[in-house]
Formats: structure tokens, C-alpha cells, sequence
């Protein structure tokens, strides 16, 4: 989910996550879980609270202003959006290495025809 603000409207919220936002807290099918009342403020939704409480990272993007908010991790989210460097033939057979890379925003898709 790609944020322009840290404070969200509810329903927006849950049709971009799932989750909906109730007086128990964040619910997602049978699962509540608590949210404080400071996260429910004016009628928005603290985007930092839930993904705290939901086990979702966010990171933020300082120069463009926005933030992506991902799904809940189920208690495996990484710690950094760092990608480990590795090897792999260019279309001539040549060796690239992620690494080239360092610095810049790098989007990798992967594929599998299984």
C-alpha cells in the first residue's frame, strides 16, 4: 500500500489490507488485535500503529514524501530493505552483479513457470 500520509481513513484501510478497524481493535476475519485509542484519533487511522501492531513493515521514501506500507508478515518482516548481493548472466552471457546497482531504488520482479 503506497501512503501520502501517515494517518489513513478507515475504510480505505481495509479495502487496500483487509483489515478492518472496530471499536476491539484491527480485525481481519476472526483475528482482533488491540489498537491504543491515540491510533484511532479524529477518525483516521495511525498508519505507525497498526503496521507496529500488525506485524507490517513500512518504510518511507524521504524525497518523493511517500511511504509503503507492506502486508502483515506473520512475525517474519525484514529488518531493512536491503538486498543481498548476488551474480547472474546478462542477455550476452556476461556477469551482472546487484551491487553495480548500490544506490540506487531498484524494483526486482522475479518469475517462475511452476
Amino acid at each position: 500500500m503506497i501512503l501520502d500520509s501517515l494517518h489513513v481513513d478507515p475504510e480505505v484501510f481495509e479495502r487496500r489490507t483487509g483489515w478492518a478497524i472496530k471499536p476491539e481493535g484491527a480485525c481481519k476475519g476472526d483475528r482482533c488485535v488491540p489498537l491504543p485509542a491515540a491510533a484511532r484519533a479524529g477518525g483516521r487511522v495511525d498508519v505507525r500503529a497498526l503496521a507496529e501492531r500488525l506485524g507490517m513493515p513500512i518504510v518511507q521514501d524521504e524525497a518523493s514524501g511517500l511511504w509503503a506500507l507492506g502486508p502483515e508478515a506473520g512475525g517474519r518482516a525484514l529488518a531493512d530493505a536491503g538486498a543481498p548481493d548476488f551474480a547472474l548472466p546478462d542477455l550476452r552471457g556476461e556477469e551482472f552483479r546487484l551491487s553495480s546497482l548500490r544506490g540506487a531504488k531498484v524494483l526486482l520482479v522475479a518469475w517462475a513457470s511452476w
